[in-house]
């Protein structure tokens, strides 16, 4: 039995896809990685459209919160996913070296619910498979 690989999603609010990255790549990589999230500049709360969006594929949402990078920055992470351009370019330097990729998603904030189902179908399609490869899953 492997160890999990641990997964940072990045972005500047942490209130909508890196939430939603978190939670899908918990789901359709269970027992290959473990995804936390955090943000540059984190929300309040995790966006409702974000929520509303992981419910109805029926992924779970409890344990979703903003957080900030450096809250995470203690951990052996494997692997830095950037999913905003802005997270991209003020990613913090870890206290080790650590792999980078960037798969940006656009932002639904403010956005009907309909952006947020495309957002997470768009995650799903994209951002799973760029960790299964960056990872050598």
């Amino acid at each position: 039995m492997s160890t999990l690989k641990t997964v940072l999603v990045l972005c500047t609010g942490n209130s909508c896809r890196s939430q939603m990255g978190e939670a899908i790549l918990n789901h359709d990589l269970a027992g290959l990685v473990r995804a936390i999230s955090a943000g540059t500049a984190p929300q309040p709360k995790v966006a409702d459209g974000a929520i509303e969006a992981l419910q109805l594929a029926k992924l779970p949402t409890a344990g979703l919160y903003p957080k900030t990078v450096e809250s995470v920055m203690d951990q052996d992470i494997d692997l830095v996913v950037s999913v905003c351009d802005n997270a991209k370019e003020t990613c913090p330097i870890f206290p080790r070296p650590v792999k980078r990729i960037h798969v940006g998603f656009h932002d639904p904030h403010g956005e009907p619910l309909e952006s947020f189902v495309a957002v997470r179908d768009d995650i799903c399609a994209r951002l799973v498979p760029a960790v299964r490869a960056a990872l050598d899953l």
